[in-house]
C-alpha cells in the first residue's frame, strides 16, 4: 500500500477529500475561536466525526484503487 496513491487529481473522490480536509480545518478554527453552547458543541463534534469517517473511507478507496 502506497500513500502516494492518495494524490489522484483526475478522480472526484480526491477533490472531495480535499474539501473535507478544508472543512476539518474550519471546524478546528470554530472550536478554538468561539465559545460554543451545548448544542453547538454537539453539532461540531457530530460533523467532525462524520467528516473523519468519510475522509477515511475516501482515502482508503484512493489508496486501494
Amino acid at each position: 500500500m502506497k500513500l502516494s496513491r492518495i494524490f489522484q487529481p483526475r478522480k472526484l473522490s480526491f477533490w472531495i477529500l480535499v474539501v473535507l480536509n478544508l472543512l476539518s480545518l474550519a471546524l478546528g478554527h470554530i472550536t478554538q475561536t468561539y465559545a460554543l453552547t451545548g448544542l453547538g458543541t454537539v453539532l461540531v463534534i457530530g460533523l467532525t466525526i462524520v467528516n473523519a469517517l468519510i475522509s477515511t473511507f475516501l482515502a482508503w478507496r484512493l489508496v486501494n484503487s
